[in-house]
């Protein structure tokens, strides 16, 4: 750790530390890093992707745009599903898709661009 990674004496604001500690306990914020983490797999994030730039896909399309098997895609849509990042609806023998909400295509924008900006400023 260098020199500018932490303060040289110990020092901090006890309002802004309780204000926050109130807010943390106040919010589901082990929800989110729960949802977060699902996402953080790389077939799952490309899954979400893949979900960003179509409506709905079937889980064959969604296999074949990751380059997965039908039944390793399952499994990552399930673990999304339990998160609350995708919903399906069955059609025939058929699974398709989607998006549980427009945030969450917001969520994987906001980070493409973020990512984006960090590689052309370093």
């Amino acid at each position: 750790m260098s020199k500018n990674d932490t303060c040289e004496i110990y020092c901090y604001d006890e309002e802004k530390v309780n204000r926050i500690q109130g807010d943390l306990q106040s919010i589901d914020i082990v929800g989110v890093s729960q949802m977060l983490k699902a996402i953080a797999d790389e077939n799952r994030a490309k899954i979400t992707y893949a979900l960003c730039q179509d409506e709905e896909l079937c889980v064959c399309d969604i296999a074949n745009i990751v380059g997965v098997t039908v039944a390793n895609a399952s499994h990552h849509l399930r673990t999304l599903h339990k998160q609350g990042i995708v919903k399906s609806r069955k059609e025939g023998k058929l699974a398709f898709y989607s998006l549980d909400d427009d945030h969450i295509k917001q969520i994987m924008m906001i980070a493409l661009a973020h990512k984006n900006e960090v590689e052309t400023n370093v």
